[in-house]
């Protein structure tokens, strides 16, 4: 065989096409007999040319694992000799590094087995060889050892890191430093213990160094070897310290910032600035990078792309990854600097400065949200001046800037739309596609929480929309009818004159089944619903049939988007028609049944295929890849289908919801349903089947309630629900998913009351406790991240303001027996009011603590002391918010305090004061504090004097904007009138007037307006005749209200 073989592997590197496939086809056959090993092994020590050799190699590689085990002692051992052998002895380095890689193989097999015990001697050995070869070589060898026998070098870790430290380091080979850099990439990637990470923290100089020597004499492809190494670091648990990180910045930098350099290497050292912005956060503040960082990536943002570069690698788009990532983890270090690089590159001459300026400023607006809308006014006016700009690219960014505002900084931008609109009604008529359609997308962020204010723009908004929907293309055409279906929201009952039009159009594109249309015929469906919604079931009723059966009929068409926005489209149906729906349910239930149960799509396709069908050996000159093992081709996660499964599973909620009784075909398989997709691993799913669960207990209750043992099913469903929330409570690693969990929990506990929640007691007291703590999943930080604190109590806004909603809810279904309970929590919950904590948490914990006392009554005195200097804090806070919830508190402290409180009386008098001044900006702060007042009066009347505090109380009545405080304000008023309070009595043609604007007031319940009546009846039968110029002097329908309560005589 020997002789035959190396004629064949010299034919096989011939160029003559034919004569290569006919040795392919001999080396094929020949490669089944375990002899070719030996074969092999020959070639590779005497053929005489290294082509030859290296070939041989190779084929060893690729054939030596399916024939090891057949192998006998005696050519098993000849094989090791001569692989030493070439490696010590060989001198070309092409077929040194072939050999090692065969190496590699054999001790996968033979190392375990005990077979090759003198490998590793041999290695570190040749690590310290004077000889350059040998030292490169058992550094590669090192490399690809790891992957195959890794866990044999645990032993001798130690030794092997103070080698590879020295052979970076080695002054006299780069060959020995490049082979030092790969082999402690490949040992960090197969190192998971925290301890032996750290070790590699001294490497960083070095691995610097050799990195920019590489980058140097060109060897880019080496040098991102550096960044690999440094992705290992930042993602593990052990801590990167002190001056690491910041020459690991500068570095990265330096290559982010140099044009000369391939994209993929500047792309992989952004990618680096981007995992220490996730993952180290706090170091990068700690050193002071955060500035510098911005001062490369902003500009970065402005850089033109190649037109064949890969858009994935351009250094602008992965900046602007940076820039996010920062703004999400380090907002308020991050927003002054984007804001000042906008300000002055709004004015730069070149116009992509100018584009990259607004780009920033809608890239950073979610991350720094809350700074921004302190900032709105200028930074709209950087924006709505670039979408006047000349250049199209700067046009484009504005209106995409505009977008993002709409979408993050709510509710505060809508109070700028009478700037904004009639600049995004302009942009739409830009002579660049692409500017109208991100204007489109602008206008429908922007609508979408619009209310009335929209009205005066809704004529020419429509007019625009309505003809863009006629005569543009399809991408322009779907985003024209998201903005009409912002539009139509916003508008409500004013739609209705379009609606009729806009519902014509649609049947058009309802219809559609070609592939690319498809996803216009999904928009419709969405509008459609939409629409539906604004104009309501009277009018929508007789000719909504139709579209029900083309968007059922759009299911045939098997694409996922269109199934999704199908789901959503008969969820807002159901919503309008009610019972009116029923009728439709056999039809749409088994659809969203079907796409709930859809494979997720999670494809792995597996390569099995042996060496025999492998096309050729058009890899046999690649010594990098090995084709021992099954090789992961394709790895993908169909996230249509997770949209349409979360919209199927939000739909059977809203089913039950809206039908209740009626679902009770679909009750069983969807309990099922929701069970398992709570526990589904992608959370917009969970958050769904979460929310679905509420609805889908609210019909189990209304179909059990009717049937002998109805009670017994209806627990078992409560059961079920109440264990899911309480496991996701604690386990759930998505916040959003656990916040909806708890203010689930919150209503169950209204809507039923304590003697349904006792069982669970226990262990939701416990659940909440864990929340409060911060130790639930969803409270951990991620791997290795030391996300700055301060910042991350930003991100818990939600999910805390959903854990305090619980304690209110405990207490108002528990009364005072909730006091046990509350002396557990009541600690815990008192973290998020220390002074360090955002203002947010501190309000959070106030209007909690109002809520508490409010509903659990006397129990709250004991803890008078600790919560007043709080409240009386927060009374003065910058925030309106915290000022409001601060004035609501004290009233309710002082409410149910008792004695306790009395001695504070003068300090909450003294707090509340500045909110009845014309200084306070906020009306309903201003009803809050006459409601604290009101209570106050109302327990203890003797101890607040009367004639300082009623003139400044009576003056800010009627209240203006909450109106939950109407009861406790006027039954204040009445009681003092009814009681002939002498104090009150001197006030009386401001009572009247009073009086009379609640009593036509359409905001004031009639349950206030019978007591405010009582209180002017009382007024009339001591001054009589009196009155009458009070009267006269009144408008006419104030005059009327009150005739009403005059006694008939």
């Amino acid at each position: 065989m020997a002789q035959s073989l190396e004629l064949l592997l010299i034919q096989f590197l011939m160029p003559d096409n034919d004569a290569r496939r006919q040795a392919e086809d001999q080396i094929k056959r020949l490669a089944k007999d375990p002899q070719v090993v030996p074969a092999l092994v020959q070639h590779l020590r005497t053929a005489k040319t290294p082509n030859v050799r290296q070939l041989a190699a190779v084929l060893l590689r690729k054939k030596i694992t399916g024939h090891w085990a057949k192998l006998a002692p005696q050519v098993k051992q000849l094989v090791k000799q001569s692989l030493i052998e070439s490696i010590t002895m060989e001198h070309s380095p092409p077929v040194r590094r072939a050999s090692a890689n065969v190496v590699s193989i054999v001790a996968k097999y033979a190392v375990p087995a005990g077979e090759w015990p003198d490998l590793l001697p041999f290695l570190f050995q040749c690590s310290q060889s004077p000889q350059e070869d040998h030292r490169e070589v058992a550094l590669i060898l090192f490399s690809s050892l790891t992957e195959t026998i890794g866990s044999t070098f645990r032993p001798h870790f130690a030794d092997l890191q103070a080698l590879l430290l020295k052979c970076l380091q080695d002054e006299t080979s780069n060959r020995v430093r490049v082979a030092a850099l790969k082999a402690v990439g490949s040992f960090l990637e197969f190192t998971n213990d925290g301890a032996e990470v750290v070790k590699f923290r001294e490497f960083i100089p070095s691995i610097l160094n050799v990195s920019r020597q590489c980058l140097s004499a060109g060897e880019e492809d080496v040098a991102i070897i550096a960044f690999e190494i440094f992705d290992e670091l930042i993602e593990s648990p052990a801590p990167l310290l002190g001056d690491s990180v910041k020459s690991i910045v500068q570095f990265s930098l330096e290559v982010s910032s140099n044009q000369n350099l391939e994209s993929n290497t500047r792309h992989q050292a952004i990618q680096i600035i981007s995992w220490l912005a996730k993952y180290k956060a706090n170091s990068l503040k700690k050193q002071k990078l955060v500035t510098s960082i911005l001062q490369v990536m902003c500009p970065l943002l402005a850089e033109s792309s190649n037109e064949d570069e890969d858009d994935d690698l351009a250094p602008d788009r992965a900046a602007a990854e940076v820039i996010d990532t920062m703004a999400m983890n380090l907002s308020k270090h991050v927003f002054p600097l984007v804001f000042e690089f906008a300000s002055v590159s709004s004015q730069n001459a070149n116009p992509k400065f100018r584009e990259a300026s607004v780009t920033a400023l809608g890239i950073v607006s979610e991350g720094c949200a809350e700074l921004m809308k302190d900032k709105l006014e200028p930074v709209l006016q950087i924006v709505l001046g670039a979408l006047r700009d000349p250049e199209q690219m700067v046009r484009g960014a504005a209106s995409f800037a505009l977008g993002q505002f709409a979408e993050h900084l709510q509710p505060e931008i809508i109070s700028h739309y009478a700037s904004v609109l009639p600049c995004i009604l302009a942009a739409l008529e830009d002579v660049s596609d692409e500017v109208k359609e991100k204007s489109y997308y602008a206008l429908a962020a922007f609508c979408e929480d619009m209310g009335m204010e929209i009205l005066p723009f809704l004529d020419a908004l429509m007019g625009k929309l309505l003809a863009a929907l006629q005569n543009s293309s399809r991408n322009l055409q779907e985003t024209c009818m998201s903005a009409i279906g912002s539009v139509a929201a916003a508008a409500k009952q004013a739609f209705i004159p379009y609606a009729e039009r806009v519902l014509e159009m649609m049947k058009v594109f309802m219809v559609l089944t070609n592939d690319e249309d498809l996803r216009a015929r999904a928009r419709a469906t969405e509008l459609v619903g939409i629409v539906a919604m604004s104009v309501g079931r009277a009018r929508i009723e007789q000719i909504l049939p139709a579209f029900v059966e083309a968007a059922i009929s759009g299911f045939g068409l098997e694409f996922s988007e269109l199934r999704e926005y199908t789901h959503g489209f008969f969820s807002n149906v159901a919503e309008i028609m009610a019972d009116g729906f029923v009728k439709y349910l056999p039809h749409v239930v088994p659809l969203a049944f079907s796409s709930c149960n859809l494979d997720d799509g999670s494809a792995v396709d597996i390569d099995e295929s042996d060496d025999e069908n492998i096309n050729g050996f058009g890899e046999v000159s690649s010594d990098d890849e090995a084709h021992d093992e099954p090789r992961v081709r394709n790895i993908s996660i169909r996230t249509g289908v997770l949209d349409e499964k979360a919209a199927a599973t939000q739909a059977l909620g809203l089913f039950a919801q809206h039908t209740k009784s009626s679902f009770a075909p679909y009750l069983e398989e969807s309990l099922k349903i929701l069970e398992r997709h709570s526990g589904y691993f992608h959370e917009d799913v969970r958050l769904q089947a979460i929310i679905a669960l509420k609805h889908i207990l609210t019909a189990a209750h209304a179909i059990f309630q009717c049937q002998n043992d109805g009670s017994v099913k209806a627990k078992e469903v409560l059961d079920m629900v109440m264990n899911i929330y309480i496991k996701t409570m604690t386990e759930d690693d998505d916040r959003e998913v656990v916040a909806n969990a708890c203010m689930s929990i919150a209503d169950i506990i209204k809507d039923y009351g304590y003697m349904a929640l006792e069982p669970y007691m226990s262990r939701l007291v416990d659940a909440t406790l864990t929340l409060l703590r911060e130790e639930s999943a969803c409270q951990q930080l991620e791997n290795g991240s030391d996300i700055d604190d301060e910042n991350d109590t930003e991100h818990d806004e939600i999910l805390m303001d959903a854990v305090s909603d619980l304690l209110p809810a405990f207490a108002k279904s528990m009364g005072y027996h909730f006091a046990p309970i509350f002396a557990k929590l009541f600690e815990p919950l008192m973290k998020f009011a220390k002074a360090s904590r955002p203002p947010q948490d501190r309000t959070m914990v106030v209007a909690c603590l109002a809520e508490v006392a409010q509903d659990m009554g006397a129990p709250i005195a004991s803890y008078i002391d600790r919560l007043m200097p709080l409240v009386l804090k927060e009374l003065a806070s910058p925030s309106a918010t915290n000022r409001r919830n601060a004035a609501f508190c004290a009233g309710e402290l002082a409410k149910n305090g008792g004695e306790t409180t009395l001695k504070c009386y003068n300090d909450i008098l003294r707090g509340l004061y500045p909110l009845f001044g014309e200084s306070e900006p906020d009306d309903a702060v201003r009803d809050n504090a006459a409601g604290a007042v009101a209570r106050m009066i109302m327990v203890h009347p003797q101890s607040i004097p009367l004639n300082q505090v009623l003139p400044v109380f009576l003056r800010v009545l009627p209240l203006k904007e909450d109106h939950e405080e109407s009861m406790a304000v006027y039954n204040c008023v009445s009681m003092l009138v009814l009681s002939s309070n002498p104090q009150i009595l001197s006030h009386v043609p401001e009572l009247v007037n009073i009086f009379a604007q609640v009593l036509v007031s359409p905001a004031e319940t009639p349950e206030v307006k019978a007591q405010v009546g009582g209180a002017f009846s009382h007024l009339l039968s001591v001054y009589g005749q009196e009155m009458q110029p009070l009267l006269s002097n009144l408008p006419p329908a104030h005059a009327n209200a009150l005739a009403a309560f005059v006694p008939n005589s």
